[in-house]
């Protein structure tokens, strides 16, 4: 009985102490700005990151002359595309979270052990917006062509794509009217999170970013 009070004591002491150093490393490491300075001056195209809180989108316009979303990512109830949508808001994350908890209320464990551990697959989340407004939550970046063109290109790798180049629709109840859900590649887990993906975004067209962060306050904390 001893020994097991032990072989629990020492497990309950490693969890506590795995949480403190990756909390300690969160905090570090997302202080640490990469690409402070942007040497390309010019601002063509104005993205946002947004986020409710928990989760950061990166949002751009629907359509540009370097882009148009709209011939491939759609909502996911309608055909044809809203022609009064302006902006389009793109974040990713494990395909159970967003599936199966539309609120923290509906969270299951088996859905964060899995998130957590490398056990779910992922999914890229589409939200249509008529018009963005700025504030604490939502950030406005002038970014260049070639910055822009980067930004694509990250995007569209983290989507699947069919034999017709096309992102893969997931069948499934959304969040509102205005939102769509594709499957995506790699997988979540507590070093790669929903945020890490926004902040890698940054990082990928040459903005402000965290060294590596798994949450909002990780990247927003460099747009202060």
């Amino acid at each position: 009985m001893k020994k097991a009070f032990k072989i629990l004591g020492k497990t309950l002491l490693g969890i506590v102490g795995f949480v403190i150093v990756y909390i300690l490393f969160a905090f570090v490491l997302s202080r640490i700005t990469v690409n402070s300075e942007d040497e390309d001056k010019n601002e063509d195209v104005t993205i946002y990151i947004k986020t409710n809180g928990v989760h950061t989108d990166i949002v751009v316009p629907i359509k540009t002359e370097f882009k148009d979303w709209s011939e491939k990512v759609q909502f996911s109830h309608i055909k044809s595309q809203d022609s009064t949508t302006q902006y389009i808001g793109f974040g990713w994350g494990d395909k159970g979270f967003y599936l199966n908890t539309p609120e923290w209320a509906d969270l299951k464990f088996s859905t964060a052990f899995n998130a957590a551990f490398y056990l779910g697959t992922s999914a890229m989340h589409a939200t249509f917006y008529k018009q963005i407004r700025e504030s604490e939550s939502c950030v406005k970046i002038n970014i260049s062509k070639a910055e822009y063109e980067k930004l694509i290109d990250y995007i569209e790798h983290s989507f699947q794509h069919d034999a017709n180049g096309n992102p893969i629709l997931i069948n499934a109840t959304t969040y509102g009217q205005n939102d769509s859900f594709y499957e995506a590649n790699r997988k979540y887990h507590l070093f790669y999170t929903c945020n890490t993906w926004a902040n890698n975004a940054l990082k990928a067209s040459n903005q402000k970013a965290a060294l590596w962060t798994p949450s909002d306050t990780g990247i927003f904390c460099h747009y202060q």
